[in-house]
């Protein structure tokens, strides 16, 4: 497998076209092909910006639409279609991040549960469509508030803060929510109220996230895989495929870059 950067990089060394991902603690971004992604469901909410060309987006029983730009909420099964080798943006929001909302409020067209077209849409394209260095720093602050969020609920930020942190030592909601104080049944339900997605949902992303850096520092996916919490290299690879429309293999055969932006 070929070695992915680790650290952010100087602008002389992103000058390319080669598809790349943006980890941050919480949340992530990918520039690159949309390449042919099958119907599947986030583990938290995703920014879509079509870079080249409108795409088509499927969601529910609702008709397809074809726009620049959509916030797709976790846990909402969708399907992007673009031209062939058109490239795409994604970001995705942890919601323990501030600016979650505000995202939201910047989309103007929310008549379904799926929200679209951004109010800066041209202005988005015009750093990300053209620029040859995207600054993705600059993305971060343009799209959220910059910050961490604060739950209603102490014990959920906490509980958050230690999925992110040891992705791979913290397994059962029980065990989380001992460590909070709280019964299970409570915990799930303050979680899923204070985090816009389920407990066992957000812990996939923290998993997904950790496993992800390290491909990124030159781990192979069995490892990095079973080091944040995955059961198996096939539960790794379902859980994949389920939440990004693709298996990592394939994406990562397509010369990806990762970049860690807050080791």
């Amino acid at each position: 497998m070929t070695r992915m950067a680790t650290e952010p990089l100087p602008d002389s060394c992103c000058d390319d076209a080669r598809p790349t991902v943006w980890l941050w603690s919480g949340h992530a971004a990918y520039r690159g092909p949309s390449l042919r992604l099958g119907s599947h469901s986030g583990s938290v909410t995703c920014f879509a910006l079509g870079l080249d060309a409108p795409f088509l987006l499927r969601s529910g029983q609702a008709a397809p639409r074809s726009v620049r730009s959509a916030l797709i909420p976790a846990r909402t099964p969708h399907q992007i279609l673009s031209g062939e080798g058109a490239r795409m943006l994604f970001f995705y929001v942890d919601p323990s991040v501030a600016g979650a909302a505000s995202l939201l409020d910047r989309m103007t067209d929310r008549a379904d549960a799926v929200a679209y077209r951004h109010r800066d849409e041209a202005a988005l394209l015009a750093d990300w469509s053209h620029a040859p260095v995207p600054d993705p720093e600059m993305l971060r602050r343009r799209l959220l508030d910059v910050g961490e969020a604060e739950p209603a609920d102490e014990r959920i930020r906490v509980a958050m803060q230690l999925l992110r942190d040891r992705p791979g030592e913290r397994g059962s909601a029980a065990e989380m929510a001992a460590a909070v104080n709280l019964s299970p049944s409570r915990f799930l339900h303050l979680f899923s109220a204070h985090a816009g997605t389920s407990f066992r949902r957000y812990r996939l992303w923290a998993r997904m996230r950790c496993a992800a850096a390290a491909v990124g520092q030159g781990a192979d996916l069995s490892t990095a895989a079973s080091n944040a919490g995955f059961a198996s290299p096939s539960h790794f690879s379902d859980t994949f495929r389920a939440m990004f429309g693709l298996t990592a293999t394939e994406m990562l055969a397509n010369g990806l870059r990762i970049v860690v932006m807050d080791p």
